[in-house]
């Protein structure tokens, strides 16, 4: 079992309680428009197969401006000296200020990894969302970065792929540490159905494995997961194709979200 704590960063109201609720698969942390609805830590557990997530609600980062702001601000420092990554919350609805880059520069200099997520993307027109993300992207030296919205559930697939990837590298990680990514062809009510790219012949043949022995076990360990964020059981059907050079195929990594 794989354990693992992460603490939900980012200025007040950006959608992060909401963002634990959604991951978390259920109502954990007080959900308000009003910004510093959270004023101490909410631990949501996400639970899987083989690993068990804590993530952490922090309140908002601010300057502090009383006592009360002073304390949960010191609630905030305190919870980063134990923390195995950050998950850093963006609006994509305001703009990327100062503020995030103050928090920025104080959740990548933890030496843990950082996933951006840029929340609040459902009813933006594509080149907004597009031009925020770019402006994300330069806050830090993240681990991954995904536009979504905890009130749709908008990005879902992405969030899938990324768990699919996550098991595919856990099985075949000395032989293809980067040359493996994930697109997710369709999501319905009861199938998922999933393409694993790769560079090479030889390479497909390390990911099928023997009678497709290891694409089976990808998806006996990323479907619980999937189904653990969906709130249902799915099928999950997984396709090995081999791609020459996808990681220079500018058309792939924009359908790829990279």
């Amino acid at each position: 079992m794989k354990s693992g704590f992460v603490a939900v960063a980012g200025r007040p109201n950006v959608g992060k309680s909401t963002l634990v609720n959604a991951l978390c698969g259920g109502k954990v942390a007080i959900v308000s428009d009003k910004p510093q609805t959270t004023r101490r830590r909410i631990s949501g557990v996400a639970n899987g197969d083989d690993h068990q997530l804590v993530l952490v609600d922090l309140p908002g980062f601010q300057r502090p401006l009383d006592p009360m702001t002073t304390r949960m601000q010191r609630t905030v420092d305190h919870a980063f000296e134990d923390v195995d990554a950050v998950l850093f919350v963006l609006s994509a609805r305001e703009r990327i200020g100062a503020g995030d880059r103050f928090i920025a520069q104080r959740v990548f200099s933890l030496g843990v990894p950082v996933v951006i997520a840029l929340n609040k993307v459902d009813n933006l027109k594509p080149g907004h969302i597009a031009t925020q993300m770019d402006t994300a992207s330069k806050l830090g030296d993240f681990h991954a970065l995904h536009p979504v919205s905890a009130k749709t559930g908008d990005g879902i697939d992405a969030l899938l792929a990324e768990l699919v990837r996550e098991k595919a590298l856990q099985l075949t990680r000395e032989e293809l540490p980067h040359a493996i990514s994930v697109e997710v062809e369709e999501l319905a009510e009861k199938v998922v159905r999933a393409s694993i790219y790769v560079e090479s012949e030889s390479q497909k043949q390390i990911v099928v494995g023997g009678g497709g022995s290891v694409v089976k076990e990808i998806g006996t360990r990323a479907r619980p997961e999937i189904e653990h964020l969906l709130g249902h059981p799915v099928f999950l059907e997984l396709h090995v194709k081999v791609k020459p050079k996808w990681r220079r195929d500018e058309r792939l990594l924009e359908r790829l979200g990279i």
